[in-house]
């Protein structure tokens, strides 16, 4: 393995940026949102009965959204949604059957139940779980965990992170986390769930799209509409030091038609949006195209060996790392594995630094600490850690 230490000298971002987050109940983080659970009730299941975490992979999820009639006042739910959950699992050990489906059906309840306030989950949802048994390669090389051993990387891939955030990406996450604050909720009930933020940056120039799902149960008629849209954007700005004139919401709205953003359950899916998993917010909870990204789909895969997860999440971690530790004032990480051998060797390794405050000898000990602490990250993956939560 080789450890590369270069200058990064595309930090902070010059000129123009975009930053992208989808909310709680945009369909495409309901699919992130909830394979990732099910690995997690799975591996905790695994570990409860077996004393270890057995080979899995539920990283595939599709929401397909349904019919609804949302009208001022209050409309209804016409035909379901369906969410199905695919993947591969350890369904048996000895004479043991693993109740996949069960698991799978009631974790995703539950998480729809919890978050999603306006959804009536047993009636408006059909759950289809289609998790089959693993590939006997892949569950070969995970059996080294089960052994004490560093588990051996199920796929040749690559992670990427960086640290910190520029003020465009941390004022597109104030929004985002505004917006679902309970005191807006209780101010303004008629946010629903599904939201997206897009922040735009055009020098010195912040402007912020935002689309909001409004629940129609509070909203009587078309004034009372255009009333919350101008009283939320008054929010946003008041509570975030901005202006309102930054803030553009639903902007595809026609008020002269009465042709607007209005939903039964707050969630788009009710009536045709779909949603997939690997579609939404990576793994730092951002969207950022002028930053390094990864098109790997982190959510339900295992936190063991599928290094698609494992080295996107510690790439993030080691860059924030470096910052907090004093040893940079940014750094950018890339790191390719090679399928079959160990987690914690990858074939490359490539950090980018700016403002070293520390050597490069020292810089690479410190990742090389964390490279051993590797093979133990599946630990904070199944703690209360939110796993697609960015790093403060």
């Amino acid at each position: 393995m080789d450890i590369f230490i270069r200058n990064l000298t595309n930090f902070p971002i010059l000129d123009f940026e975009m930053v992208e987050r989808k909310g709680l109940g945009h369909p495409d983080t309901i699919c992130d949102e909830i394979a990732e659970a099910v690995s997690v009730a799975l591996s905790q299941y695994y570990l409860e009965h077996f004393g270890t975490i057995l080979h899995h992979n539920v990283d595939k999820a599709l929401l397909v959204g349904g019919l609804s009639a949302p009208k001022f006042g209050g409309g209804q739910i016409k035909h379901p949604m369906e969410l199905i959950i695919a993947g591969r699992a350890t369904h048996l050990i000895k004479e043991h059957l693993v109740p996949i489906d069960e698991i799978a059906i009631n974790t995703a309840k539950d998480w729809l139940k919890k978050r999603l306030r306006y959804l009536d989950v047993e009636n408006t949802v059909t759950i289809i779980p289609k998790i089959r048994s693993g590939s006997q390669d892949l569950v070969a090389l995970f059996e080294r965990f089960g052994m004490g051993e560093v588990p051996f990387s199920n796929d040749t891939s690559f992670g990427v992170g960086f640290y910190p955030l520029s003020a465009l990406e941390n004022q597109v996450l104030a929004i985002e986390k505004l917006l679902r604050h309970p005191e807006t909720q209780k101010a303004f009930p008629c946010i629903g769930e599904d939201t997206k933020v897009m922040g735009v940056r055009e020098y010195d120039k912040f402007y912020f799209t935002v689309a909001i799902a409004m629940v129609d149960q509070y909203i009587p008629h078309i004034q009372a509409y255009v009333d919350q849209v101008e009283k939320i954007k008054n929010h946003l700005a008041s509570r975030l030091n901005l202006e309102a004139s930054q803030f553009f919401i639903n902007t595809a709205d026609d008020y002269t038609k009465e042709s607007v953003y209005l939903t039964v359950t707050g969630c788009s899916a009710e009536n045709g949006d779909d949603g997939q998993v690997g579609r939404g917010n990576r793994i730092n909870g951002l969207i950022t195209p002028y930053r390094p990204m990864s098109l790997e789909a982190t959510a339900g895969k295992n936190a063991i060996s599928h290094v698609g997860k494992i080295y996107n999440l510690w790439a993030n971690e080691v860059c924030r790392d470096l910052c907090k530790n004093g040893l940079a004032g940014a750094a950018e990480i890339f790191i390719v594995s090679q399928i079959g051998k160990p987690i914690n060797e990858p074939t490359l390794l490539d950090i980018r630094i700016q403002d070293a405050e520390a050597s490069e000898d020292e810089i690479k000990s410190f990742v090389r600490g964390k490279l051993q602490e590797m093979p133990f990250i599946w630990k904070q993956v199944l703690s209360a850690k939110h796993p697609f939560e960015p790093f403060s």
